[in-house]
């Protein structure tokens, strides 16, 4: 249960008990949960819509987005800007864009991607509304699983980073929570082929791109994989 609730801990700004981060094996054990946060991040957002039923469209999927941002702690679209800023100031350089990605300012690229997500999740809600309960849990969902799939597949290259201790993680389980996952989309129809074939189809090109830059992934390309991930999600949902 620690494993569990140190990726709550982790991933979302929900208090979790202070003895959670005393045990340093159950970080890496914790990548195995991070599915089944991204359906506690998804069950509360889906609370929140409901609760938001009766304002009006424009309103709700603003208040949305700012419930995810909040509920999140803003962590992945960090990544996003840093790894916006860093693929562009890098100019193809490994060592210059991890150099950038460690800069705790963000350029005029990261403050666009930073707009472009948060604008493109609010236009993708407000065309879903007022029913947008499917997307609003396949999103999380299969982003946290893409993080999983990540640091499970992709070598981590900043040493002494947030993600060195998840390459330890057990292999089984986090291909169990992989296999439910793509089990659950599949139970959610049409709808759910559709979110799943987008999700692995950004997760596939930005692991290469990662690969090709880098030689694997960090922190930040981990977070920027998880807004891409939603951000997919919820417009192929939308444009349906």
């Amino acid at each position: 249960m620690r494993a569990l609730l140190l990726a709550i801990g982790f991933l979302t700004r929900l208090p979790v008990p202070a003895h959670a981060y005393d045990d340093p094996q159950a970080k890496a054990s914790s990548l195995a949960w991070y599915p089944l946060v991204g359906v506690l991040i998804g069950l509360i957002l889906g609370v929140l819509a409901w609760l938001l039923r009766d304002t009006p469209g424009l309103l709700s999927s603003a208040l949305l987005v700012a419930g995810w941002v909040a509920l999140t702690g803003a962590l992945h679209l960090d990544g996003l800007a840093d790894s916006a800023d860093a693929w562009i100031g890098g100019m193809g350089d490994r060592e210059k864009t991890l150099a950038i990605m460690k800069d705790p300012r963000s350029g005029p690229a990261g403050v666009v991607a930073l707009v472009l997500a948060l604008l493109l999740k609010f236009a993708a809600l407000s065309s879903l509304a007022p029913a947008p309960w499917a997307a609003l849990l396949l999103a999380p969902v299969l982003a946290r699983a893409g993080l999983a799939a990540l640091f499970l597949t992709t070598p981590y290259v900043r040493s002494g980073g947030l993600g060195t201790a998840l390459g330890d993680a057990p292999r089984r389980a986090c291909g169990l929570a992989l296999a439910l996952t793509g089990l659950g989309c599949v139970l959610f129809g049409g709808r759910g082929l559709l979110a799943l074939l987008l999700a692995a189809a950004v997760f596939g090109l930005w692991r290469q791109a990662c690969l090709h830059r880098l030689g694997g992934c960090t922190g930040d390309t981990a977070g920027a994989l998880a807004e891409m991930m939603e951000v997919a999600v919820l417009v192929g949902l939308a444009v349906r």
